[in-house]
């Protein structure tokens, strides 16, 4: 057997590929430990990503948005999956949830209505829940839309506000209008365009973001294998049925209390 070449790191060099070469297994050992405390430092910044909300006593977290929202306050809707969810995780807390999601909503009617529906209640957590009809209504006859300048414009604004007032923010990307899983519904590119707004906002003024278009993504692409127009998450490509809500729920709680 070939003895094992007695080298410095300065002479690691002269190993050549091709060569029965052997490296001293005091640097194995060395490079094993530095590797492993590498990998424990990157896996303590994956985790720290998104980090969880610590809930304190007398929290008010209120949920603004659209339809999706307003629908989400009924007996298995997400917010109401979420108040059952935290109460029994947090029963000495005493939080409480508010609903301020109104049906066609876009970015234009959460900026008119911020300050009675929102500042005025006094929350401690913000969640905004918004896109959807800002996209979706400029398919729709007799709607409009909200172009991708004044949407960024005023959610900016929108998001600016609720940090003034002292509660904390989670954005939220807009999910799905149409659930086929292979890319073909016909609003996803611009949906993606406005979903990268938000993904920008939550960035640039540094709040927690949670990425429900991500999320109904790799969802339907792992359980809408016939390309289902609707009916896996949603009840008409929009609006949410039990396991959309469900999803949701889940993909919040990452962020209040998660699991």
């Amino acid at each position: 057997m070939q003895a094992l070449p007695d080298l410095r790191p300065h002479e690691f060099h002269l190993l050549k590929p091709g060569r029965s070469n052997y490296f001293p297994l005091e640097f194995i050992m060395k490079t094993t430990r530095s590797l492993l405390m590498l990998l424990v430092i990157a896996a303590t910044m994956t985790s720290c990503t998104g980090e969880r909300m610590l809930l304190r006593k007398g929290e008010r977290i209120l949920f603004l948005g659209d339809s999706i929202t307003e629908l989400g306050m009924n007996p298995n809707g997400y917010v109401a999956l979420l108040r059952e969810e935290l109460s029994a995780r947090n029963p000495e807390v005493g939080i409480e949830i508010i609903g301020a999601g109104i049906s066609g909503n876009k970015v234009t009617d959460l900026e008119k209505r911020l300050g009675k529906d929102v500042i005025e209640r006094h929350p401690t957590i913000v969640v905004i829940y918004i896109g959807i009809n800002d996209v979706w209504h400029w398919a729709l006859a007799n709607h409009k839309g909200t172009t991708k300048e004044e949407f960024e414009r005023l959610l900016r604004e929108i998001v600016a506000r609720i940090q003034y007032s002292g509660a904390e923010v989670v954005l939220c990307t807009p999910s799905v209008i149409g659930e086929k899983s292979d890319g073909t519904n016909p609003q996803d590119p611009l949906l993606e365009e406005y979903c990268a707004i938000s993904r920008k906002i939550a960035s640039d003024q540094g709040i927690r973001l949670c990425d429900l278009r991500k999320a109904f993504i790799a969802y339907l692409t792992a359980h809408n294998r016939e390309n289902s127009e609707k009916s896996v998450l949603t009840t008409d490509g929009v609006h949410l049925n039990n396991a959309g809500n469900r999803l949701v729920a889940d993909e919040m709680l990452r962020f209040l209390g998660g699991r």
